[in-house]
Formats: structure tokens, C-alpha cells, sequence
């Protein structure tokens, strides 16, 4: 399943659950599928020049050498399909994927996500809602801009609400900001 909006916040009168989304973006499935296709690419044409069959639909690999060529092409085309894997188990298990959800009606305020699989998958933090001290809104602008929202706790721990990867709009981090703040009558930091 796909999510196509980041932070469509559900609010049902004592309740509040926000879908984050993971490692199942659109970017994600695009660079899987090209780094997948480029190494079996350069795989196939290390095998060419080995074998001198052209196992290529494009192009005519046989007139490579395998010293060097042929080792070099083989080698990053075994680089090139592990990492594609790699992309696809990400996405297959989202990792990153999850919910926030505050909750008036149990004055609880739950966090979870997923991780990678192991004994420590699924990443949980939960805290009273009477524990929250505030919503602190972090903004960073230049090449690698960075948009979060934290939940703050009176212990100084900062949890991170939002999802990692491309930065939200600065009207939708300041309006979910704003409603989670009035919602769990804390203040709103670093606006």
C-alpha cells in the first residue's frame, strides 16, 4: 500500500492519528527500479565479455576484454544488484513507516515504527499526555533543508513526528505544529 499524503491527520473528537510514511515513497520505488536494471546491465555485461555471447539487449558486450573490463563491469553489477535488494527489502518492510497517535479519552500519546527486522522491529515510544512539555517546530533551510516537528517530554527527550526525507511545506509543518499544540494544550516552540 501506498500513501500517497504524508500527514493526513485523522482527528475523531479525543483522538488524533497521523500516518507516517516510510521508506514506500514514489522516490524509493524509482531508484530501486533504476539501480536494480543498471546492475543487472553491467552484470550481464561482465558475463558477455566472459563468455563472448552477447547477453545484452542493447549494445554488444563480447568486445570487451574480461581482463579488466569484464571484472570491472561484473564487479559493479554485483555491487549494483545488492544494493538494488537492499532498496527492495527497505521498501517491502517500511522501514520508517508508522502512526502517531495522541489520545485524550486513555491521556496517552503513542509513537511507532518500523524498523529493520530483528528483534527490535517495531519501535515504540509511549508517554502520558500530562508528560508532554511542548511541540518544538525545527527549521533548517540551505542544501539540505530540514522541517521536523519534536514532541518534547519533561524528561528533555525530543521525539521526532514527522518522517525523514523530503522536507514538508512550511504551512503544513506550522498547521500540524499549531493543532497538535492546541490539541494537547501545550506551547508551540521555535516558530
Amino acid at each position: 500500500m501506498i500513501m500517497t499524503a504524508v500527514t493526513t491527520t485523522q482527528k475523531q473528537g479525543n483522538l488524533i492519528l497521523q500516518p507516517v510514511l516510510g521508506s514506500r515513497r514514489f522516490s524509493n520505488y524509482w531508484w530501486a527500479t533504476i539501480v536494480s536494471f543498471g546492475g543487472a546491465g553491467f552484470f550481464l555485461a561482465g558475463l558477455s565479455s566472459y563468455f563472448k555471447v552477447n547477453l545484452l539487449p542493447v549494445g554488444d558486450a563480447t568486445q570487451l576484454l574480461f581482463i579488466p573490463q569484464g571484472v570491472a563491469m561484473g564487479f559493479y553489477g554485483i555491487a549494483g544488484l545488492l544494493l538494488g535488494i537492499y532498496l527492495w527489502l527497505l521498501i517491502l518492510w517500511d522501514v520508517g513507516g508508522g502512526y502517531n497517535e495522541f489520545n485524550k479519552e486513555t491521556s496517552m500519546v503513542k509513537i511507532f515504527r518500523w524498523g529493520l527486522p530483528g528483534k527490535n522491529r517495531r519501535v515504540e515510544f509511549s508517554c502520558r499526555i500530562q508528560d508532554v512539555q511542548s511541540i518544538r517546530v525545527e527549521i533548517k533551510e540551505g542544501i539540505n533543508p530540514r522541517r521536523t516537528l519534536y514532541l518534547r517530554v519533561k524528561d528533555r527527550r525530543e521525539i521526532p513526528l514527522t518522517r525523514v526525507g523530503q522536507p514538508i511545506s512550511l504551512s503544513q509543518l506550522e498547521n500540524q505544529g499549531a493543532e497538535l499544540a492546541r490539541f494537547l494544550v501545550v506551547p508551540l516552540e521555535g516558530l
